[in-house]
């Protein structure tokens, strides 16, 4: 059995995390300061809630992605294929990103309160694990290492 690689999933997955940078990005107020909200079409994203809506959404999107791949991973494809160190670096840095992700939605409920020196941490961490993630993925890309490889049969002497 050969490993398949998933095209709609890798789509998927790429756009969700390229809305979910930019709309990141429009939790800071640069959209209007450096006239990107200016643009036709694009005045929303310079509205901190509308930008924090679609990134919920994402976020959602991506549970969903990343709960697909981790089941069709250890239930179909853990037989043919093992993951990869690359795999493992972006597997662990992503797994970052949710979970300082996950803190941010709570400091966004109303009766949740953190410290501002925590708030910071979890704000300044999420932004440098989301760029640690990009620049992982942009070396990984260039290098041409994958998430999974195919598992060479181990052959009985």
């Amino acid at each position: 059995m050969k490993l398949e690689r998933n095209r709609a999933l890798r789509w998927a997955y790429g756009v969700t995390i390229a809305v979910m940078a930019f709309t990141g990005f429009g939790q800071m107020p640069i959209f209007k300061r450096y006239g990107i909200s200016a643009i036709p079409g694009m005045a929303w994203a310079a509205d901190f809630y509308v930008t924090l809506f679609i990134h919920y959404l994402g976020a959602v999107l991506l549970s969903v992605l990343l709960a697909y791949a981790i089941a069709d991973h250890a239930l179909v494809r853990r037989k043919i294929a093992r993951v990869t160190a690359a795999g493992y670096v972006r597997a662990a840095i992503l797994a970052c990103i949710v979970g300082t992700g996950i803190f941010r939605v709570l400091k966004n409920l109303p009766d949740v309160d953190f410290s501002p020196a925590f708030t910071m941490f979890i704000d300044i961490s999420h932004l440098g694990f989301m760029m640690a993630y990009g620049a992982a993925a942009l070396l990984f890309w260039r290098l041409r290492a994958r998430w999974l490889t195919e598992k060479v049969p181990v052959r009985n002497r």
